[in-house]
């Protein structure tokens, strides 16, 4: 499957389809609930990551938060 991430084309072997989450997990993502995620220009629901599938093609992009001051 191919996606792009945060811009970048990315190649993942063997897979044809994955969750959000299972993209944040093998990211290593170490504070998921610090992260919005935007698929194909939609903000994904928090609670629907593990069910929400990114598939062959798919635009997805790492929302950080961050405080400032």
């Amino acid at each position: 499957m191919e996606i792009r991430l945060n811009g970048e084309s990315r190649f993942i072997d063997q897979i044809t389809k994955m969750s959000v989450a299972g993209l944040l997990e093998m990211e290593q993502v170490t504070s998921p609930e610090m992260v919005a995620v935007q698929l194909n220009g939609e903000i994904v629901d928090r609670g629907t990551y593990h069910n929400t599938m990114i598939v062959d093609r798919n635009e997805v992009d790492f929302l950080y938060f961050m405080a400032g001051g």
